[in-house]
């Protein structure tokens, strides 16, 4: 089959020299980068607010054995790191939507309108997956996990919030024989909290990238359906190891954070199958 030319007005102006071409790409990273700061610095500024909404899971736990919401700084300087991350963080997630447009000003010259039809969905999606999978972390993931670790408390050190109840309990407990072992109570570091919660939010929300990452490389023909499933046991491979990289030294959380993956891998091969099959279709109906 004969290989159609473009039209002149199917394409934009590519013919810049290469400097033009190195100075758009500064232009675009100086914005993404003012975008993050700009996103950081207003973060720094409501940090509070967003250290309670970043708390809620931990305090949700606590709170269903009766326990008070605190977490403890152990260094003097550890408040102000703790701001400074939270600034990072939320600076990161509101600017990786400027990032993504600025990205698509820089590439988006050099495409094919009918290029340009097909790329734009996945740079709305790339966000909106995103934000699924740091919600999947933050309402599903989170509460799960820290219920389980809470549960390894034990003995009188974890006492009742309520001042009521816990004079009663020391009441009890001073009527009664003394306990025959060490009592277990959660005492959390702030700095360490906010590190393992961003970490699986962050995690999560890009591992949710995936399907659109594959998606985009099996429709611009980088990658097939076939390829990614005779591959499948490498990435198997691949994703326990980043999975023990990104969660915490526990088997249970590895173990969660590789069935998502994997699942989005195995979601990502339909995709492109289904994708494919499209193809095909459209070029028989072509040849007709």
């Amino acid at each position: 089959m004969a290989m159609k030319s473009a039209k002149p007005d199917d394409i934009d102006d590519t013919s810049a020299p290469l400097i033009e071409h190195l100075a758009e790409l500064r232009t675009r990273l100086i914005w993404s980068v003012l975008a993050f700061v700009v996103a950081m610095v207003l973060c720094y500024f409501v940090w509070n607010p967003i250290f309670d909404f970043l708390t809620q899971p931990i305090c949700h736990a606590l709170e269903k054995r009766d326990q008070a919401c605190g977490l403890i700084l152990l260094k003097l300087q550890e408040g102000f790191f703790v701001a400074m991350r939270i600034a990072f963080f939320g600076g990161f997630v509101l600017a990786f939507p400027v990032v993504g447009y600025q990205l698509w000003r820089f590439v988006a010259p050099g495409l094919y309108r009918s290029e340009k039809n097909a790329l734009l969905p996945f740079l709305v999606a790339s966000p909106v997956m995103f934000l699924i999978g740091a919600a999947f972390a933050y309402y599903i993931i989170l509460p799960w996990a820290f219920d389980f670790f809470l549960g390894f408390q034990q003995g009188p050190a974890a006492q009742p919030a309520d001042p009521a109840a816990a004079a009663a309990a020391g009441a009890a407990g001073a009527a009664g024989a003394e306990q025959p072992w060490a009592g277990i109570v959660f005492q959390g570091s702030v700095e360490e909290y906010l590190a393992l919660t961003t970490k699986f939010i962050l995690a999560f929300g890009l591992s949710f990238q995936l399907p659109v990452a594959l998606t985009l490389m099996g429709k611009a023909g980088l990658v097939s359906s076939e390829g990614l499933a005779s591959v499948r046991r490498y990435a198997i491979v691949v994703i326990l190891i980043l999975a023990a990289m990104v969660t915490p030294p526990d088997v249970i959380s590895q173990i969660v954070l590789f069935s998502v993956i994997y699942g989005l891998y195995e979601v990502s091969i339909f995709l492109v199958r289904r994708m494919e099959k499209k193809r095909e279709l459209e070029e028989q109906e072509a040849d007709v």
